[in-house]
This record gives C-alpha cells, structure tokens and sequence, in this order.
C-alpha cells in the first residue's frame, strides 16, 4: 500500500485569507488553456485570432463555474441544496460536475458562435483539446483534497484516504487525471492537427471523455447520497455519460465537408 501525502487543502494563507489548492488547480487548468488556445489561434487555425479567443475564454470560465456547480446541484445532491440553498456557493468545499459544465460550456460557444457568425461545431473543435488540460488540474485538486476516492482494492498502489476509512482504495482520481487529462490531450491535439469533418474533433473529445469515465467509475466509489443507480454497479456519472457518447458518435459519423476543402 502506498501512503497517501497529507496536504493541507490550503496552499497560501495571508491573514484571514485563505487560497486553497482546489481553486489553484481551476486557475492553472484555466491559464493552460489560455497558453495553448493562443498558440492554436496564432497558428490561424480556422481563421482565429488570439483576441477572439480571448474575449470566449472568459465566457468559457463562466460557464464551467456556474454550470459545474449547478450541475452538481441538480444531478448530485438536490436534497440536500433544497435544504441547505447557501450551500449552493460553497465552492471551496468542491462539488462541481463536469458534465453540468459541459452544458454550460455549450451553451456559452452557441451564444458565440451566434454573435460571431461562426458555425458552433467550428467553435467546438477549436475549443475541445484545450479542455483536458483543466481536467488533469481538476483531479488532481481532487487528490488533494482527499476526496472521490476510489473503491476497496488490495493492488499494491492502494491508498488509505484520511476520510474514507482504514481500507486501501483505488486512488481513482490519478486514474481519471491520467486518461481523461493526459490521454485524452495527446489524442485530440493530434487528431486535431490536420483538416478534419467540421464536428469530427468535437465527437472525438465527447466519446473519448465518456469513454474513460465511464471506465474509471468502476473504481471509483459512488458519491455516498446516491450509491449505485442500477445493477448493483451503475453510478450517475456512468448514466450521465450516455448522451455524452451518443452525441459524440454523432457528431464524428455525420457526413459533413472538410472545413476549407476545394469542391471538385
């Protein structure tokens, strides 16, 4: 069994201020994606320039706080933010969805599209590799918090998580920091390095994300208000990935023309 490092969940403190790594973790995912969407720009992928990026970029940031949050409102834990609505802005104590900041993320690159007189899948594949970056961060600031461990194991890598109990787990979030951030990256930066069907590099990342979490969630412990939603295996994050994979094969076998391709 590996030892589980400690960390104070607070990295700097000044004063009655306090800055925890969780939030670190979002402004590095954030300022990744902001180096890596100027290099795409810069390099006129599609016809971008980095000041359009950056005037969407700080839309982007408002909807994954605002629907990452809500998502894990509504999809997670209704009940108890019912209950307890000032809970609702508690963000340093974690409780952000993905999938919720997806939605709010999709919802941000229409408006834009609009105002720009973009397509939005164009804006989608553009946009979609600079996301598992912030992924990696993100679980990592899970790790850091000791928290969404995995499930009971006995392999020899388990950890023992401060607040999960004596049992050695899978230390699940390095799992999904790994593919969904990593692995995830290498391929749609390289797929998306040559003129693919408009929509293609979007469908890769929404197959390729629901993919790997649905994978992971099998090591994964359930979040404890929900447990397993079926079979005695299925969690909502596996449930939630559905739509996710489905738009995806959608969005990749749809016949669509290569974005500045000549007709013949």
């Amino acid at each position: 069994m590996l030892p589980y490092p400690n960390f104070d969940p607070v990295a700097i403190r000044l004063g009655p201020l306090s800055v925890r790594w969780y939030g670190l973790m979002y402004a590095v995912g954030f300022g990744a994606a902001w180096l890596l969407g100027r290099l795409r720009a810069k390099q006129a992928w599609r016809g971008w320039r980095p000041a359009q990026f950056e005037d969407l970029l700080s839309w982007i940031v408002l909807g994954v706080v605002l629907g990452g949050r809500l998502g894990y409102v509504l999809f997670y834990d209704p009940v108890h933010y019912l209950h307890q609505p000032l809970d609702v802005f508690a963000v340093w104590n974690g409780g952000m969805s993905f999938h919720g900041g997806v939605i709010g993320v999709s919802l941000v690159l229409l408006l834009f599209a609009r105002r720009t007189g973009r397509s939005p899948l164009d804006v989608g594949d553009f946009v979609v590799p600079l996301i598992p970056p912030g992924l990696f961060c993100g679980r990592l600031g899970n790790f850091i918090n000791g928290e969404l461990w995995g499930r009971p194991t006995t392999m020899p890598w388990a950890m023992r998580f401060p607040e999960a109990g004596p049992w050695g787990r899978h230390p699940s979030q390095l799992y999904e920091a790994g593919l969904e951030g990593l692995v995830l990256f290498a391929v749609l930066w390289w797929y998306s390095s040559k003129p693919r069907r408009r929509g293609a590099v979007s469908g890769v990342f929404l197959m390729g994300y629901a993919l790997f979490r649905a994978f992971v969630e099998f090591f994964r412990e359930p979040d404890a208000q929900l447990g397993y939603l079926a079979f005695g295996w299925l969690t909502m994050g596996q449930l939630l990935c559905v739509p996710m994979l489905l738009c995806g094969l959608w969005l990749f076998l749809r016949p669509a023309e290569v974005p500045g391709a000549q007709k013949s």
